[in-house]
């Protein structure tokens, strides 16, 4: 009887196991299932996540981006990362300007494009800035430039480290700021050889003699100086294009009419071998033409000498502007009336006015007409004369006007 009993207590117990692990086996699967989905699940998201966020460990232009979708990403690189270079004391260095944009949205897609995997990968991706980087190597370079600048036999060295003072690269553009030493410098080359308003002696004809007369000259409109500007621009573009060597002769001015300088690389002091004489107190006129006599006038007027100061003609070396023919010589005269001359021949030579012209009206044409009844400032010449002036008178060419 108590055997029965005990194999009865052995069934209900094994039983009781059997219940057991049939339980934990369902539980078993049940767990497996809800992890099995739960992978699922996991990987699903982090796809979507992929999809639409950067990988954890990417950096662009210096800024961790990890996690963050495009949008923020480049809100966040146009926060913190740099983008801008310096030179400034020789020294160059890589920092940000907050008032620029660093990045735009289509360059950070671009980045996504080249990083994105399915699933996240913790793989290191490094974008780096590469303009910023030659920008920088660009500067490093023009910071120890040399260039020698050549004007008018001479060749002055320019040296980058000492002359500019700082030069920024940003919004893909190089600028210059702060070029007083380079302009100081480039002043001083133009006060040693400008020959605008210079004085100087000259040999002039007399009678028919050339270069019988020593006299003392100066430079009018006629002449040429370095153009301080254009040579700045020009040196800055010579540092960053690596050049050595500058020709000056590029960037000069002058006055009057034309304003690109006039009487560079000409012997006789800047004038060359064509001009023309004109001296006041012998009413008389000659045009040299490759360094010989060609016209010589005894018999000109100029303007009057006494009364108002307008009428005289300004003594100095001016240049030829134009040649016209037909043209109407247009003014007023000392009483304020108004005045319309016909000429056949026109050739000025100051923004005042004064030129060479043909004067049909002129009855006086004695030595001491210009005294009181000369022109107003212009050189009247006969008719019959006109013409040969006419043919050997050359645009741009010097005027020298003397007492």
């Amino acid at each position: 009887m108590e055997s029965r009993n005990n194999l009865k207590k052995y069934n209900n117990r094994n039983n009781l196991f059997l219940i057991l692990a049939g339980i934990i086996l369902i539980l078993a699967v049940v767990f497996g299932v809800m992890m099995y989905n739960h992978h699922v699940e996991s990987q699903k998201e982090a796809r979507a996540f992929a999809t639409n966020h950067f990988n954890p460990n990417v950096s662009i232009y210096g800024v961790n981006v990890g996690n963050l979708t495009v949008k923020q990403a480049t809100n966040k690189i146009n926060q913190k990362g740099n983008n801008i270079v310096t030179l400034e004391k020789g020294k160059t260095s890589i920092e940000r300007d907050p008032s620029i944009e660093t990045i735009d949205r289509q360059t950070v897609a671009k980045y996504f494009d080249k990083q994105h995997t399915t699933m996240p990968d913790k793989q290191n991706y490094e974008y780096q800035n590469t303009t910023l980087m030659a920008a920088s190597k660009k500067l490093n370079a023009v910071g120890q430039a040399k260039l020698n600048y050549q004007l008018a036999g001479k060749s002055y060295q320019l040296l980058a480290n000492k002359l500019l003072n700082k030069v920024v690269f940003k919004e893909q553009k190089y600028v210059f700021i702060n070029s007083e030493n380079l302009t100081a410098a480039l002043n001083k080359i133009d006060q040693e050889n400008t020959t605008i308003h210079q004085s100087y002696r000259f040999k002039v004809p007399s009678k028919n003699k050339l270069n019988k007369k020593e006299i003392t000259i100066k430079n009018q409109s006629y002449g040429w100086g370095v153009n301080v500007k254009k040579a700045q621009h020009a040196v800055e573009q010579a540092f960053l294009s690596d050049k050595t060597t500058l020709d000056g002769q590029d960037y000069l001015y002058g006055l009057g009419y034309s304003t690109y300088g006039l009487g560079y690389g000409l012997n006789n002091h800047g004038i060359g071998s064509d001009y023309i004489v004109i001296s006041l107190k012998k009413q008389e006129l000659w045009i040299i033409r490759k360094g010989k006599l060609d016209v010589h006038l005894t018999d000109i007027v100029t303007g009057t000498e006494k009364g108002s100061k307008n009428n005289r003609t300004p003594q100095g070396v001016w240049y030829i502007h134009y040649k016209q023919k037909h043209a109407v010589l247009r003014g007023k005269n000392d009483d304020g009336s108004k005045y319309a001359s016909p000429v056949q021949y026109w050739m000025p030579f100051t923004l005042t006015g004064c030129g060479l012209h043909d004067a049909a009206w002129r009855q006086d044409w004695s030595k001491t007409a210009y005294l009181r009844g000369g022109s107003h400032g212009c050189i009247n010449i006969k008719p019959r004369e006109i013409k040969s002036v006419w043919r050997n008178v050359v645009k741009h060419e010097a005027v020298i006007v003397y007492d």
